[in-house]
């Protein structure tokens, strides 16, 4: 990027960041969600890093919030509340490190081979407060506002039962501090518990008012009402993570263990860490169990435990050097779409795709992402060249969600759907009440291609070491024109391919040959018949016991099956009574596939007439483990969520099934619930 691209880029950013700040921070009323916002300000950041002559005063990474609103007399803070810099990966905190290393000699009097210790906490997503104590009772309590200057909220924050309104008395180590101390001050965040939070929504549903789309906007709503009364009706709490005045304390981790003894709720999860190994141990800790915790996180703070260190590193911007807010993967993030292509699937369905500029989501670096079909481009507005808005919810395909439409430059361009398979040149059809264009064509290469892909998959034959490299070159040669080619396979066959030598032809033929022994649910799952996943594939084998019994079911019998309804059922029937497709069976069966009857083994009726829907990957077994479990027990499985779930379980990184949970009012089960239900 050149200097003049990075000026545009940065005065677009500014403008944008500031105006969502002013949202979030002045009117609690944000318009685009926190991961989007820290992604926006870490771009501004780093292409400010690459510019450092562009950075301005009036830069949002130059600044804590915005301007307090004029409701509540104003505070001065005596020590102003500082931001801290986000990182989000162990690479950027390793740099973080080497930057305090290299500036140890002229900042700390230290050496470039010393090492820090640090602590780390929770970083709960709360509204930041200071509590001013006189003489051991509070005295007042104020916002956060600029960083510089707050608003007094002190009679608001004394309805909240976990800030102490008189001090606990204790012994100071140092005898030349005394029980009261004259003035002392504490900040922490104010924040709500998740169900606490979903009982207030509950509660605001059936009285006809408008629903608080988090927990954060309520707590800081709540605070900054005219009416203590309101707050008070509010089930807040607080958590201290800092104490301000010094009174002899050498570290931070003493302030933790002294404002729990002065009568604070502190973070018990928090802990020092002898070097950044530790620190990024206990950061993957807290990611396996976030779901778990009472309250939203969105990372921990992790900084330089030696006061003295932290305090010579002093201040860059707006922020200690000494410390940093290491962030989760979001499940969102900005970055430009720098093209539209489209796909092919083995249904034939043409889907666009988005090529983005390479960035991390969820903890993965994407560079694709799906759009969809043609009515999802045209309600998201989107164009070529658009910065966008992509998300990334557990094992959930990433997707575009939004157009930033305030940083486009006028250089987009509008994408049309082709009217002609872009592999085989036959005409799109777009059959009634479907959004999806399809290509009729049954011998399209790429649908060819894909429905390998799939046959040969984990779920389904499980061929191991037959990726899609060597499913692309089998085709390629003319090997394989369909799946039931590949068990006609020999040595001479792919040994004189590239890459292929004696050793490696026999293990694939080896997997080749062990998949022929398959249950029925997975070779009905293979077969790729539309509508059909894998659940409903498990449920029909389960129903029928075999294929002939399958391939005769009438419509109305499979209308029977659970979660089979009747476009599942005409797809089918369908697929069945083609004769290419019971040809192609045929051939399998005579290629020596044995499709094995698969009778579930119920050890207990403990779950009969519950069905379960998993989220998110679980740390003690696999999604199928869980399945298995559920089963053995006579509960079921789906793939949706609906009014007939039972329970949702929810592991880490949990998908849109979470939220669909919460929408219909299914009870969702933690993983140490789900087990202690097994």
């Amino acid at each position: 990027m050149t200097k003049e691209e990075a000026r545009k880029r940065i005065e677009k950013l500014r403008e944008v960041i500031n105006r969502q700040r002013y949202l979030y921070h002045v009117l609690d009323r944000p318009d685009i969600s926190d991961e989007v916002h820290d992604s926006l300000k870490h771009e501004l950041w780093q292409l400010e890093q690459q510019f450092p002559d562009l950075i301005t005063p009036d830069s949002p990474t130059q600044r804590v919030g915005g301007e307090p609103l004029d409701k509540f007399e104003k505070v001065s803070h005596r020590v102003p509340m500082l931001s801290i810099e986000d990182v989000f990966s162990e690479e950027e905190l390793q740099d973080w490190e080497e930057y305090l290393k290299r500036l140890s000699a002229d900042k700390a009097g230290l050496s470039e081979k010393e090492q820090f210790e640090y602590f780390a906490e929770l970083k709960i997503d709360g509204f930041a407060v200071s509590l001013v104590y006189r003489d051991g009772v509070f005295a007042r309590g104020a916002t956060r506002g600029n960083g510089r200057v707050g608003e007094d909220v002190t009679q608001n924050l004394k309805t909240i039962e976990s800030i102490p309104l008189k001090l606990e008395r204790f012994e100071f180590r140092d005898s030349n501090f005394e029980f009261p101390p004259s003035e002392l001050e504490v900040r922490g965040e104010v924040y709500m518990e998740k169900r606490a939070f979903e009982r207030f929504n509950e509660e605001r549903k059936k009285s006809g008012e408008e629903l608080f789309a988090n927990p954060r906007n309520l707590a800081a709503g709540s605070i900054r009402q005219l009416d203590p009364k309101l707050a008070a009706s509010r089930p807040l709490k607080f958590m201290a993570y800092d104490l301000v005045t010094a009174f002899g304390q050498t570290k931070h981790s003493e302030e933790h263990a002294l404002l729990r003894a002065l009568g604070f709720k502190t973070d018990d999860t928090a802990k020092r860490c002898q070097n950044l190994t530790e620190v990024v141990s206990y950061w993957k800790e807290v990611g396996r169990k976030r779901e778990q915790l009472p309250f939203h996180i969105d990372g921990i703070v992790v900084q330089v435990d030696n006061n003295v260190v932290f305090e010579k590193f002093g201040v860059a911007g707006k922020g200690y050097r000494g410390i940093r807010a290491l962030k989760f993967a979001g499940k969102q993030a900005v970055t430009k779409l720098l093209d539209i292509q489209v796909r092919v699937g083995r249904t034939g369905a043409v889907t666009p795709v988005a090529i983005l500029e390479p960035v991390r989501v969820g903890g993965v670096t994407i560079s694709r992402a799906t759009l969809h079909n043609e009515d999802e481009i045209k309600r998201l507005g989107v164009n070529i060249g658009d910065t966008v808005v992509v998300e990334r919810a557990g094992d959930v395909i990433p997707a575009v969600v939004r157009v930033i439409e305030d940083l486009r430059t006028g250089s987009e361009r509008a994408f049309r759907m082709p009217e002609v398979c872009p592999m085989c040149k036959s005409r799109l059809v777009l059959l009634r009440g479907e959004v999806i264009r399809r290509c009729p064509n049954t011998e399209c290469m790429a649908k060819r291609r894909e429905y390998l892909y799939h046959f040969v998959s984990k779920k389904a034959f499980d061929i191991d070491g037959l990726g899609p490299r060597i499913a692309d070159q089998l085709m390629e040669q003319g090997l394989v024109q369909d799946a039931a080619d590949l068990f006609a396979l020999t040595d001479g066959d792919l040994v004189p391919l590239e890459r292929f030598a004696e050793k490696s032809a026999a293990n694939l033929l080896g997997a080749i040959r062990r998949s022929k022994r398959i249950s029925l649910g997975r070779f009905v799952y293979a077969l790729g018949i539309r509508h059909v996943g894998e659940e409903t594939a498990a449920d029909l084998a389960e129903r029928w016991g075999s294929l002939g019994k399958l391939q005769r079911a009438s419509k109305e019998e499979l209308e029977q099956v659970r979660d089979v309804g009747s476009v599942v059922a005409k797809s089918i029937g369908d697929w069945f009574a083609q004769k290419e497709n019971r040809e192609f069976v045929e051939r399998l069966q005579k290629a020596g596939v044995k499709i094995q009857s698969e009778k579930r083994q119920v050890a207990s009726e403990k779950l009969r007439g519950q069905t379960f829907v998993l989220t998110g990957s679980l740390e003690t077994m696999t999604r199928d483990e869980a399945k298995q479990k559920i089963r053995a027990l006579g509960g079921e499985i789906s793939e949706s969520v609906s009014r007939k779930t039972a329970y949702v379980v929810a592991g880490n990184e949990p998908g849109s099934k979470l939220e669909k949970a919460k929408e219909l009012k299914v009870r969702i089960l933690i993983e140490k619930e789900f087990l202690a239900m097994l």
